[in-house]
């Protein structure tokens, strides 16, 4: 086993990259200055984009190959998505071996790269046979092509089934003042119990946070704009400093192309909140005190 991968500590999410509509240098201009920040982990799909943005990725990385050494590469498969170039009759999840390492090949191929720091299965199938998949994962280690393996969006007795057969690294999972699921479903706890850092996809709400205006979203905005002036930070700064104070030491996710918001996250790093202003915001998300 390959020692233990270290993601940085806000991680770099490509999902809409191909809408950046960034040229090559650009997108090269943008690793860069991502890196420069202490983002070195990169976080990508197979079907981002529609199935583009990992090309548009590996663009810059063909282009400047010297980057590939400073970074990690995340990737995720496992879902079969319709698109114009895959005319699945239905959406659906594939977790076999002939699917998830036709789309770990692709994504190497794409990416320009000879190996995947991490694999994520995208989410849970259904029809997973776990011993099955632990020897994909094993084949695929042993050929170099995959460092390390995970799971996105996996339940605390699916990851516990997986990670019997095979060690994992983490569980990508939704978190933000918004969406706070993951408190009480048990991940956060497993997370904690195995020492396993979680992955945080959506720590903004989708950007529902700043624009959302049902009752939850305006109470949280309220509250939220107080908190943030009188720690002199962002609204975006604050929602990242609220998800990364739990204790099992998440890694949030950006979504975004500007540099100045890759800044507000990165200076969430220096924001500790107090516990009154923790609660605080998940009282306003819940719109009730705690019970």
């Amino acid at each position: 086993m390959p020692p233990r991968l270290e993601l940085s500590p806000i991680v770099a999410g490509l999902w809409r990259i191909t809408s950046w509509k960034l040229s090559v240098a650009e997108r090269v201009r943008w690793v860069e200055q991502a890196l420069a920040l202490g983002i070195t982990t990169f976080d990508h799909a197979d079907i981002y984009g529609d199935y583009r943005a990992e090309s548009e990725f590996g663009e810059a990385l063909k282009a400047a190959p010297a980057l590939r050494a400073r970074m990690q590469l995340v990737s995720k498969c496992g879902i079969r998505l319709r698109s114009a170039e895959h005319a699945y009759r239905i959406n659906y999840y594939d977790s076999s071996a002939a699917y998830v390492r036709e789309q770990v090949e692709l994504s190497l191929r794409k990416l320009h790269t000879e190996q995947l720091d991490l694999v994520l299965i995208h989410r849970p199938d259904y029809l997973m046979d776990a011993a099955a998949l632990a020897e994909t994962f094993a084949a695929l280690t042993r050929e170099g092509k995959v460092a390390h393996w995970g799971v996105s969006n996996f339940s605390t007795s699916q990851f516990a089934l997986l990670h019997q057969q095979h060690p994992l690294l983490t569980n990508q999972i939704e978190l933000s003042p918004l969406k706070m699921d993951a408190l009480d479903d048990g991940t956060l706890d497993q997370a904690q119990q195995l020492g396993l850092r979680p992955m945080i996809w959506s720590p903004l709400g989708g950007g529902h946070l700043f624009t959302g205006e049902d009752e939850q979203a305006v109470r949280l905005r309220a509250e939220m704009t107080e908190i943030a002036s009188r720690y002199g930070i962002s609204l975006t700064t604050l929602a990242f400093a609220w998800v990364l104070r739990h204790p099992s030491r998440p890694h949030p996710i950006t979504g975004t192309g500007r540099i100045e918001g890759l800044r507000d996250a990165v200076a969430a790093l220096d924001v500790k909140l107090d516990a009154d202003d923790w609660y605080a915001i998940w009282t306003a998300s819940k719109g009730h005190s705690v019970p």
